[in-house]
């Protein structure tokens, strides 16, 4: 059971969480799992869950208007993303059991990769990408759904490159991690992995999200947006290597 100043902490992970996701337009997963887990709060899994939960209801506040949507391009999306999703769950219950040492590592190498699309400037394309090149980002975003419900980085990277208007691409993004996390939390049901500690947990993080976001909207942060990006950069980083480095040198050689 997590102590009082557990849930002290993991709320303040929250709170930067939801900051850099309002910031930088993701990376609210990989940071709260990161920052969590290099303080040892909650275990991976569990947080993982947590933020399946808050994605679905965030996507549920934000979605009341009709969605602005390509149709052909989501359901191409949703199909690679969704067998992503099911890939990374199904490794999910192969690597929770037994190997929680190899699970971090693999969450740490994963952060510390995305962590560098925060900072990389990607070239805007004349003409949109092929099928092939979005079903890759597509089924490697629902991979990293399944294993740590952060399906984000290879998505937004390959969608905000695209010829299409940001606010297509925002409720595209919405929708897909939306019904992510929802097929995510029914496997995890289904399997018996969802913990009833992570809904308690989600229902604690919901109103620092909710609040923050409502307040950020009204009075957006007067700091420059590379300045922003590089700060949760370094965030990412410093938490992916710590996450790394500990499974690495608790091996006797």
């Amino acid at each position: 059971m997590m102590r009082v100043w557990s849930h002290v902490g993991f709320l303040l992970c929250v709170a930067l969480a939801t900051f850099a996701q309002n910031t930088t337009g993701f990376a609210f997963g990989l940071l709260l799992l990161g920052l969590t887990g290099l303080l040892q709060l909650a275990p991976v899994e569990t947080v993982a869950n947590v933020s399946s939960i808050l994605t679905l209801i965030n996507a549920f506040v934000l979605l009341r208007r009709r969605p602005a949507l390509a149709p052909k391009l989501l359901a191409l999306i949703l199909g690679c993303s969704l067998l992503g999703v099911v890939a990374g769950v199904e490794l999910l219950g192969l690597l929770g059991a037994h190997e929680r040492d190899l699970l971090q590592l693999a969450l740490g190498v994963t952060i510390v990769l995305c962590s560098f699309l925060l900072v990389v400037q990607s070239r805007h394309l004349e003409r949109l990408s092929g099928w092939l090149s979005f079903s890759g980002f597509a089924g490697l975003s629902g991979i990293m759904g399944g294993l740590f419900s952060s399906a984000g980085p290879p998505l937004v990277y390959q969608l905000y490159r695209q010829p299409l208007a940001a606010h297509v691409v925002r409720d595209t993004l919405i929708v897909v991690f939306a019904l992510n996390a929802l097929l995510r939390l029914g496997l995890q049901s289904y399997a018996g992995r969802l913990e009833a500690s992570a809904g308690y947990l989600a229902l604690e993080a919901a109103p620092v999200v909710f609040a923050l976001t409502w307040y950020m909207r009204r009075r957006p942060p007067a700091i420059k947006a590379r300045t922003l990006r590089i700060g949760v950069f370094v965030l990412l980083l410093l938490a992916g290597v710590s996450l790394v480095m500990r499974p690495l040198l608790s091996i006797h050689f």
